[in-house]
Formats: structure tokens, C-alpha cells, sequence
């Protein structure tokens, strides 16, 4: 049994350690890198962790309490763009994977953001050969509105993106 729920300020140890995991695991599939990330101090990642209806970080928790999963969302700030968020950090553990944790922490994700006034669209952006994240999103209902072509680079090699939309208010 998976439980979906913020995760605090007060969890940051458990919340880095699994952003380093993910950063390790997956390193074509996130703009961070383990190399830049490891060396953050556990003040800087507590402040960055916020509990707003527009701003916050969802976990995946086992029944023995072990975070095995993350996924953000953070509301833009402009004036004209206050109508989108993005989701970023989306990542399952290994030892979770294959099980529906991820289906349910965005599902969880976008039933808290459906009810915040004046958001209209939810973005994000995949690399385009993480097929499985694809398809997820694709489920869901997110629809790929474009291409970044050489969105990251890492080790020399070139990771496309492709950027995809979740619409609150047109279902």
C-alpha cells in the first residue's frame, strides 16, 4: 500500500536522498546534475520545499514509511502567466516501480491543483526516450503541444524533450 502526501520541510533528509537517487538513476532525464546536486547544503533544499496550494513537492510513501517516490509542481509568478504550472522531479524508485506509484502521485497531483482559482494548464516536459513516462502522461490526458530538440546535453550526448499540456479546465 502506497500513500500520496506533501512532503515537509521536516522530511528534507529523506526528500534529498531520494532527489540524489534520481539524479544517479536517471541522469538524461533531469536539467540537475548528481555532480552539481550532491554538494547542496540540507539548509538550502529545506527552503526550497514549500506547503502552498500552488507550490509543492507530493511523496510516495510505503507502509513502513519509506520514500519511494517524488513529483513537484510550482505555479508561474507572472502577472500573465499565473495561469500555468509545471510539474518537475517526477521519479519512482526502482524498488517501487511497476506497481502504479507514479499514475497515483500524479493523479494525486492533479486532483490538488484542479481546484486552485485562475490555473487553467498544467505543462511538463519529458525526454523523449523515457517511453514509460510518455505513455503515463499520455494516459493521463497531457497532450505534447512541442519539441525541444536538444533540450539537454550531458556526457556529450543530446536529449530531446518533448513538452506536454494538461488542461483543468477543458475536460
Amino acid at each position: 500500500m502506497i500513500e500520496i502526501k506533501l512532503i515537509t520541510p521536516d522530511e528534507v533528509e529523506a526528500y534529498w536522498q531520494l532527489r540524489l537517487e534520481a539524479l544517479q538513476d536517471s541522469p538524461e532525464a533531469f536539467g540537475a546534475t548528481y555532480e552539481d546536486s550532491v554538494v547542496t547544503p540540507l539548509e538550502t533544499v529545506r527552503g526550497r520545499i514549500q506547503l502552498r496550494d500552488d507550490n509543492f513537492i507530493l511523496g510516495a510513501y510505503t507502509e513502513e514509511g519509506e520514500l519511494v517516490g517524488m513529483v513537484g509542481f510550482r505555479r508561474e509568478d507572472g502577472t500573465k502567466v499565473r495561469h500555468k504550472g509545471f510539474i518537475w522531479g517526477m521519479f519512482v524508485s526502482a524498488r517501487a516501480r511497476q506497481q502504479g506509484v507514479g499514475r497515483k502521485m500524479l493523479q494525486r497531483l492533479l486532483e490538488r491543483v484542479d481546484g486552485v482559482e485562475g490555473l487553467d494548464q498544467v505543462t511538463l516536459m519529458v525526454v523523449t526516450s523515457n517511453e514509460q513516462a510518455r505513455k503515463l502522461y499520455l494516459s493521463l490526458g497531457f497532450e505534447v503541444f512541442g519539441l525541444e530538440r536538444h533540450a539537454l546535453k550531458y556526457k556529450g550526448v543530446y536529449y530531446d524533450e518533448e513538452l506536454m499540456v494538461y488542461w483543468l479546465n477543458r475536460r
